[in-house]
């Protein structure tokens, strides 16, 4: 984990955007987007109970939380019929397997209704698997159906499960995706201050104008460039502009995508500005959403949390340093429903950053994407030293991090 430990973090939150490691049966259908995280059955199990297990024996670095997916949710139950709604039987089933993952310490639902696994899925279908949340305390979180010309309803969308369900919403990597979106983060933005008056609501944000996932034809045409990730055909082209492989094809980017998949890919599609105002929201967390299987991620895995803290608060003065650190540590374990985390004080679990404020920053690129950052000293997890004078030390304190955990050590 020396991506998250060099920059600082001492937990994760994993199982996002409708991907999960549980439940996950050996030989179920693997579809591209399932391919995105996992690369090798060895990183998932069964059932969230196997998957925590599993973690656990593992002896991670860091903390780590875990939702559970609706995509996963669907392949099990639904098998390679992914492209039409659940019926009321389909719908059941899922959710008992929710039920069963919330038992076992799942934080909450995750939802990736943009991509096509489970873009057929009905608002109808999410709402009665997602009714196993409020028993268990569970939040929504979701990588929303349509984050470009669609973000509004999407939005209203998103809301709406969370009040029928009577869940806290999460709203992953809230952007506005596409040139003729920039500037629209303002009625985004106003539609989530309206609605966090009714209901619970947070959001993250990564500090990048370019996003990462699978290699899509309708991401493609909506991004100003794409690079690929990596590629399963032709490993040979990760880090390589889509624009150059079609070239060299003679084809368009378009027609070169299907060639390439199974594929990832990183997409310039995202203004600054909206990034920024996104950023200063009240309840707006930072996160990564990096992905550490791609043969050449995105930047933001090994530099998301210095980038803010160096470029957005030093440099630019986008926020105040201790705004910054809290919606890095304690409004990301408040959301998330861990209440013995995120804080420093006397008999706490002592995870803990200690960085340099005046030259903290990160040093990951586009270009080259897995360099550690600068300016992070001391790293602790569970009062071990992880991280000493900015190297990793071996040491594997980490715990899987569950809502019942609620005393304090």
């Amino acid at each position: 984990m020396a991506f998250k430990v060099t920059q600082g973090v001492t937990t994760v939150i994993a199982g996002n955007c409708g991907i999960s490691g549980a439940p996950r049966r050996l030989g179920a259908s693997t579809p591209d987007l399932i391919r995105l995280v996992f690369k090798s059955e060895w990183f998932t199990a069964p059932t969230f109970e196997a998957y925590t297990h599993k973690v656990s024996e593992a002896s991670p670095a860091v903390n780590a939380g875990f939702l559970t997916g609706h995509t996963m949710l669907r392949v099990e139950v639904m098998g390679e019929e992914l492209n039409r709604p659940a019926s009321p039987s389909e719908m059941s089933a899922m959710r008992a397997l929710l039920e069963e993952s919330l038992q076992a310490g799942s934080l909450g639902l995750s939802t990736g209704l943009f991509y096509p696994p489970a873009r057929a899925a009905s608002t109808r279908e999410v709402i009665e698997i997602a009714s196993a949340l409020s028993a268990h305390h569970g939040v929504y979180a979701t990588h929303m159906r349509d984050e470009g010309d669609g973000v509004m309803e999407s939005l209203k969308e998103t809301f709406e499960v969370g009040r029928e369900v009577g869940a806290p919403v999460i709203v992953s990597h809230h952007k506005c995706m596409g040139r003729r979106n920039f500037g629209r983060s303002a009625e985004t933005l106003a539609l989530f201050e309206a609605a966090c008056e009714r209901q619970p609501i947070g959001l993250d944000v990564y500090p990048y104008t370019a996003g990462s996932t699978v290699l899509d034809e309708e991401v493609v045409i909506t991004a100003s460039r794409t690079v690929i990730t990596w590629c399963d055909s032709y490993p040979q082209f990760s880090g390589c502009d889509l624009s150059e492989i079609a070239k060299g094809w003679g084809c368009t980017e378009v027609e070169a995508v299907p060639r390439l998949r199974p594929a990832g890919a990183l997409y310039f599609m995202m203004d600054e500005e909206d990034m920024v105002r996104i950023m200063r929201f009240p309840v707006a967390m930072i996160g990564s959403d990096g992905l550490p299987e791609d043969q050449h991620p995105h930047p933001r895995l090994w530099g998301t949390f210095p980038r803010v803290l160096g470029r957005y608060v030093r440099e630019q003065g986008v926020f105040r340093l201790e705004e910054a650190v809290h919606r890095m540590t304690g409004l990301s374990a408040a959301r998330f429903g861990l209440r013995a985390r995120g804080r420093i004080e006397v008999g706490g679990f002592a995870d803990l950053c200690v960085f340099n404020r005046e030259s903290v920053l990160d040093a990951a690129t586009y270009e080259q994407p897995c360099q550690p950052a600068v300016g992070i000293r001391y790293v602790l997890v569970n009062g071990q030293l992880v991280l000493e004078n900015g190297q990793p030390t071996g040491e594997r304190a980490g715990r899987v991090l569950c809502r019942a955990e609620d005393g304090l050590a």
